[in-house]
């Protein structure tokens, strides 16, 4: 008694993880990039702020703030840093996962054949 594993259901979820999968890793991909695009903008205010306001003229609340701003800065870098490395592990994950898919398939056809040779 032999089952058959190629039912629709089975392809359909298998395909749908995969689907997620690149979503999941679409959405990283946007994030990642709005972070860079952030943390760009955040040097570049961060370098006018310190440019035009000279040493003496700064009070300690500007100075706090400059101080926080390069915090924040540091972050944002951080965090696009995670995220790039995120995005390779799904990046890999999907790639394992398709090939994983094509053996599956060229088992399940090699199998099918076999059976139907016997018959």
């Amino acid at each position: 008694m032999s089952k058959d594993h190629t039912t629709p259901g089975n392809d359909a979820k298998t395909t749908a993880s995969a689907t997620l999968l690149e979503q999941a890793l679409a959405q990283n991909e946007g994030v990642k990039d709005s972070l860079v695009a952030v943390a760009d903008d955040l040097l570049l205010v961060s370098t006018v702020l310190k440019q035009e306001l000279p040493d003496n003229a700064q009070s300690a609340d500007v100075a706090q703030a400059l101080e926080k701003h390069d915090e924040l800065e540091t972050q944002v870098q951080e965090c696009a840093s995670e995220l790039e490395s995120v995005n390779q592990a799904l990046a890999s994950e999907i790639g394992e996962r398709e090939k994983l898919e094509r053996a599956l398939a060229a088992s399940q056809a090699a199998l099918a054949k076999q059976q139907a040779d016997k018959k």
